[in-house]
């Protein structure tokens, strides 16, 4: 109990300086940002809001200009049973892709933010303009 406690409150610590550092976030154009938009739309972030490996996650996100649904986890319980019954496990975080090939479920913060950087990021949009 004691434990649990002392780690909640680490996390909500760790999340308000998060929100108080959080980083610029990338500027496209805004034709550029609606395709984004578009292609973030079947996708969903399942999160707790204060595990550390997902605040990681959501400063990626913020950092990418990435309007992906936050899903919470820990707290709602369809969230956390499509989680476990669809995505195989109960485990944070975790993105949801949805496109035309069926659902996919990729867990792993550093396995998401590369995945996000890749199609995403700076690399990406100048990959794009070429």
């Amino acid at each position: 109990m004691l434990v649990k406690l002392v780690r909640e409150g680490l996390g909500r610590t760790v999340a308000l300086v998060d929100r108080l550092t959080r980083p610029t976030p990338l500027e496209r154009s805004p034709r550029a940002q609606a395709e984004v938009e578009q292609s973030v739309a079947g996708m969903a972030l399942y999160q707790y809001f204060a595990c550390p490996f997902c605040i990681k996650t959501r400063r990626a996100l913020h950092r990418l200009n990435l309007p992906i649904e936050l899903r919470d986890a820990q707290n709602d319980s369809d969230h956390r049973a499509a989680l476990g019954q669809q995505g195989g496990r109960i485990q944070v975080p975790c993105l949801r892709i949805e496109d035309e090939d069926g659902s996919r479920w990729m867990y792993e913060s550093r396995d998401i933010i590369a995945y996000l950087e890749d199609r995403f990021g700076d690399d990406a949009q100048a990959g794009q303009a070429a």
